[in-house]
């Protein structure tokens, strides 16, 4: 789950990373208060989930209240990247002597956190890289020893930032791996870390990614949840506790056991069709948890064809059947099903099948030949439209 600016912050300031003083608004009036409240001059920010705000016009200085109004009016509401602007976030502005970048990340490869730092930062990482792609320092951390001050001292000499601001740079760094391991993060990413005229230290900016499915050990980082902001299906999905993920295909896919489902996408591609999702029905999957499954699938529009595959182990096929007969009778299906069942209770899944007579279903015995099937029925499909 990504963070707004000053969520992220939030969660800054409770493991001592210094960030400037600052009030979240969803109005003018609210912007103008918090304005008065701080004192001049501050910065109006856009809250939304994606860079570039500043070169999109989101981030604005404001010298005394008028400003203040004119930058909250013309930035709430303002579409940056295809997001709509709907929260503000007024900020005591910063003397601004030297701009790095700082970020501790998941590396999923080495299967260890990876801290970074650079002395080239308010710009975006892709540029820095560019430009120099040795300007970024990199060093994994094992998470059994955590972040040392070896750590800190060594990513600040060899980026070559200044030698006066070694020491509080490398504190900084300590706090932001601190709040990466205790708050379950997979990013913390500070561009820029800001060095104030006053030779201090500060987190200017937040991007902050948590893991989703570590919340329930977060309750207050739960509540920063924006379920307006998040996929109408996926949020479907979440509520009736499938596993899914939406891709940009025309092939509904249902599985049963996460290895099969990715196996059966790859199959699908390789057939020459585009899948539409990833959904784990999971082991032991009841009548109820097909419909439902159904429902999620075919609430995508550009669902064109779907297939059921199905390996009953703890899922017994009859079970799925039965579910699939029952979502045609609630549903108003209009796309045709591919169903390969194989395992426990098959055959009496597909004489359940048989006897139901279900229009636009067809069986097939290998998986292979279903992925096969569906592709043929979606390019059909689509040849109609």
């Amino acid at each position: 789950m990504d963070l707004l600016e000053y969520q992220g912050k939030q969660l800054f300031r409770a493991h001592g990373v210094p960030v400037p003083d600052g009030r979240p608004a969803a109005t003018v009036e609210e912007a103008v208060e918090a304005a008065d409240e701080l004192g001049y001059p501050v910065v109006v920010k856009a809250q939304v989930l994606i860079g570039g705000r500043g070169k999109a016009g989101g981030i604005k200085v404001a010298g005394d209240r008028s400003e203040v109004e004119a930058h909250a009016g013309a930035i709430l509401g303002m579409d940056i990247r295809g997001l709509t602007v709907h929260e503000l976030y007024v900020e005591r502005a910063s003397e601004i002597a030297e701009e790095y970048y700082a970020a501790i990340l998941l590396d999923r490869t080495a299967k260890k956190p990876m801290a970074m730092l650079s002395r080239m930062g308010g710009m975006d990482v892709e540029e820095i890289a560019a430009t120099d792609p040795n300007a970024i320092v990199r060093i994994h951390v094992d998470p059994l020893l955590g972040f040392s001050d070896f750590h800190g001292r060594r990513l600040a000499f060899e980026a070559g930032i200044a030698g006066d601001v070694v020491r509080p740079v490398s504190v900084v760094l300590a706090k932001l791996y601190e709040a990466f391991a205790e708050e379950d993060a997979v990013l913390v990413e500070v561009n820029p870390l800001l060095v104030t005229a006053d030779r201090e230290v500060v987190a200017l900016d937040a991007k902050v990614t948590v893991d989703g499915n570590a919340l329930y050990r977060h309750p207050d980082t739960a509540t920063f949840r924006d379920v307006s902001a998040e996929d109408p299906q996926e949020r479907m999905a979440k509520e009736r506790g499938l596993t899914f993920v939406k891709l940009d295909g025309d092939i509904g896919i249902l599985g049963n056991g996460a290895g099969l489902v990715m196996s059966t996408l790859d199959v699908v591609a390789q057939a020459g069709g585009h899948p539409a999702n990833f959904l784990d029905a999971g082991g032991g999957s009841k009548a109820e948890a097909i419909v439902d499954a159904v429902e999620v699938i075919l609430s995508n529009r550009n669902v064109r064809a779907v297939l059921f595959n199905i390996f009953g182990g703890i899922t017994r096929c009859d079970e799925v059947a039965r579910g699939l007969v029952t979502a045609f009778g609630q549903l108003d299906v209009k796309v045709p099903f591919v169903v390969r069942l194989d395992g426990t209770n098959d055959e009496e899944g597909r004489r359940i099948l048989a006897e139901a007579n279900l229009p636009n279903v067809t069986v097939e015995k290998t998986m292979d030949g279903a992925a096969a099937r569906v592709v043929e029925l979606a390019r059909s499909a689509e040849a109609v439209s």
